[in-house]
């Protein structure tokens, strides 16, 4: 059971969620710490190992060169990155298997 209590302090009003739910319990308490192992094996598995190269012509490079000075990007590679994987995904969610 979850009840909403009214707490005043300095003068104003505030409330506050008081539970007796398992949930609620969990959630005040600080017991739900994340072990440090987890931290460890997100970071090792965003890791990026694969090397991708590209060749640009030079009016593709000055495009690329305006682009980021207009919009203040200074990394080129989370640019390419995010609009190729994009792309990507758009053309994946477009050719979805159908049925018939």
């Amino acid at each position: 059971m979850v009840k909403l209590v009214d707490t005043l302090s300095s003068g104003g009003s505030a409330a506050r969620l008081v539970g007796s739910s398992p949930i609620m319990r969990t959630m005040n308490t600080k017991k739900n710490k994340v072990k440090p192992g987890v931290f460890n094996a997100q970071k090792e598995a965003l890791r990026r190992r694969n090397r991708q190269v590209i060749y640009l012509n030079d009016s593709e490079m000055s495009a690329i060169r305006l682009y980021c000075d207009r919009f203040n990007i200074s990394k080129k590679s989370a640019l390419f990155r995010q609009a190729i994987m994009q792309k990507i995904l758009s053309e994946l969610d477009d050719s979805h298997p159908t049925l018939f």
